[in-house]
C-alpha cells in the first residue's frame, strides 16, 4: 500500500506520581500478620490453605512467601492454592502453571502448592446462589487470601477487585466463576461479589485475608491484614483510597494506540478506565479523557497468547490475530459473560496501513488534525507520546516533563518502531 498520509510529529512525555512504595516488604507483610494474630484463629499444626492467584501483582512471590513464613512461626502447615475461576484455561496444571511462573512454587515460597478444580458447596445465598470453595482448602483447618485491591474492569462500584472477589470468584474455581458471572449478567457483579463472599464469610472457614495495595507505579504501597469481622468495610476503605491513586493519561485524543495487551496486564487484556471502554464495545462510559478509537498492535509476552479483550480495540494487526491461542481466549471470556471481548476487529498487514486506513473515520477531513496518544499498555503510563498539537494537555503541569520530540518512525514492514522500551517481568522478585 502507498502511503498518503503525513503523521504529526509527537511529544514524548515522563509522567512523574507519587512514590509510595514500601520499602521492605516481606518485613511489613510480617508486621500486619503479627498484629492482626491470624494464628490465634487456629489450634497449633493447623493445615492453613492460602489462596493467591491473579496475575500482574507486584512482589506477589516475596509476600505468599513472607505470609507462609508467619504460619510456619506460628506452628501451622501452610499450602498455596491457585484462587482463580478460569485462570489458565481452567485446567489445575494450567492455573499451577500461572503461579509458578510468578515465582509460586513450593521451592519459591517454601511451601506444597495444590492445584485442583474440585469444590465443595457452602449452600445458597437468599437470592439462590449456590456457593462453592475449593476441596483442598475446605478441607484445611482455615483458610487465608491474598489478594490486590484494584477497580474492577467491567464495572464501577464500592467494592470492585479484592478479597471479596477473590471468596466468590476465586475460591469457587472454575465452577464458581461460571455460575457467578451468570447470576451477575441478572444481579450485577458487584451485588454477586458480595452476596457469594458473605456466604462463604459463613462457612467459618475464612481467616482473614491480607490486601495488597498498589501505587500508580505499581509498588506495593499498603499491606493490610484484615480480619474477616471488617473485611468487606475495610475492603471498601481500601478501594477508595487505591482509586485515589490510579495513573491516568492527561486528556483526549482521537486515536489511542497500545503496543500490547494481556492477561498479565488487565484481567480484560487493557484497563477498560485507561481506555476508557467497555468489555462489550461502550465507547468512553467511563469519567475522564475520551478516544473515538484504539489502534492495539500486539499481545504481550505473558499473556499465553489470550486474546481477551481484542474485541474492545477497533483495528489490530494480523500479527496479534495469527498468534491467539483461540481455547483459553474462548474459556475465559465466556466464563466472564463477554464474548463481545474476544470479537476480531478489523485487522491489516501492517501498522501503517492499520492507521492510515483508520484516521479518517474519526470525522476530521484534515488527517493532519488528527491526534493521536500513543503507550506501550495499560499499566505503564509512566511514559507516553501524544501529538505535538496535544501539548497544551502537558504544559505546565508539574506533572508531566516533555522529554523530547519525535517522528512516527517505521520499520521496513511499515510497523512502528515504539519508543518505550520493554519491561522486564519482575512480579515475583522484588
Amino acid at each position: 500500500m502507498k502511503s498518503i498520509m503525513q503523521f504529526p510529529r509527537l511529544l514524548l512525555v515522563r509522567q512523574r506520581f507519587p512514590d509510595r512504595q514500601i520499602p521492605d516488604v516481606a518485613a511489613e507483610v510480617r508486621r500486619q500478620l503479627a498484629a492482626a494474630n491470624f494464628a490465634a484463629r487456629v489450634r497449633p499444626g493447623a493445615r492453613v490453605a492460602i489462596g493467591a492467584g491473579s496475575r500482574g501483582i507486584h512482589n506477589i512471590a516475596s509476600i505468599v512467601r513472607a505470609v507462609v513464613q508467619y504460619w510456619r512461626d506460628s506452628g501451622a502447615e501452610p499450602f498455596v492454592f491457585p484462587a482463580m475461576g478460569s485462570h489458565g484455561a481452567a485446567t489445575a496444571a494450567g492455573q499451577a502453571d500461572v503461579l509458578a511462573h510468578y515465582g509460586i512454587t513450593e521451592s519459591g515460597v517454601g511451601c506444597p502448592v495444590v492445584s485442583q478444580l474440585e469444590v465443595v458447596s457452602l449452600g445458597r445465598t437468599a437470592d439462590g446462589i449456590e456457593a462453592f470453595l475449593d476441596r483442598a482448602a475446605y478441607e484445611a483447618d482455615g483458610v487465608m487470601l491474598v489478594n490486590r485491591i484494584k477497580w474492577h474492569t467491567d464495572f464501577a462500584g464500592k467494592i470492585e477487585s479484592g478479597l471479596f472477589k477473590m471468596m466468590a470468584i476465586g475460591l469457587g474455581k472454575f465452577a464458581g466463576a461460571q455460575r457467578y458471572h451468570a447470576c451477575a449478567y441478572r444481579l450485577g457483579l458487584e451485588h454477586v461479589i458480595r452476596s457469594v463472599g458473605r456466604q462463604v464469610l459463613a462457612s467459618g472457614k475464612i481467616l482473614g485475608g491480607l490486601a495488597i495495595l498498589e501505587d500508580a507505579q505499581h509498588h506495593t504501597a499498603k499491606l493490610d491484614a484484615v480480619p474477616v469481622e471488617e473485611m468487606e468495610a475495610r475492603e471498601e476503605a481500601n478501594l477508595e483510597l487505591v482509586k485515589s491513586w490510579m495513573a491516568r493519561l492527561p486528556g483526549d485524543a482521537d486515536i489511542l494506540i497500545l503496543d500490547e495487551i494481556g492477561k498479565n496486564i488487565s484481567g480484560a487484556g487493557m484497563d477498560t478506565k485507561v481506555v476508557n471502554r467497555g468489555v462489550n464495545g461502550q465507547y468512553n462510559p467511563w469519567p475522564g479523557p475520551r478516544f473515538e478509537r484504539l489502534f492495539v498492535r500486539d499481545l504481550s509476552e505473558l499473556t499465553y497468547n489470550s486474546g481477551v479483550g481484542l474485541g474492545m480495540a477497533d483495528v489490530v494487526t494480523d500479527r496479534l490475530v495469527d498468534r491467539i491461542d483461540w481455547e483459553p481466549t474462548r474459556i475465559n471470556s465466556l466464563t466472564a459473560n463477554t464474548p463481545a471481548a474476544i470479537r476480531t476487529p478489523i485487522h491489516f498487514p501492517s501498522d501503517r496501513e492499520a492507521l492510515e486506513r483508520f484516521a479518517p473515520t474519526v470525522g476530521k477531513l484534515d488527517l493532519r488534525e488528527v491526534t493521536y496518544t500513543w503507550i506501550r499498555n495499560t499499566m505503564e503510563l509512566g511514559r507516553f507520546a501524544l501529538s505535538e498539537n496535544l501539548r497544551a494537555q502537558v504544559e505546565n503541569n508539574p506533572a508531566f516533563e516533555i522529554e523530547s520530540t519525535i517522528d512516527f518512525d517505521f520499520d521496513g514492514d511499515n510497523n512502528l518502531v515504539s519508543p518505550f522500551a520493554t519491561v522486564p517481568e519482575t512480579a515475583g522478585t522484588h
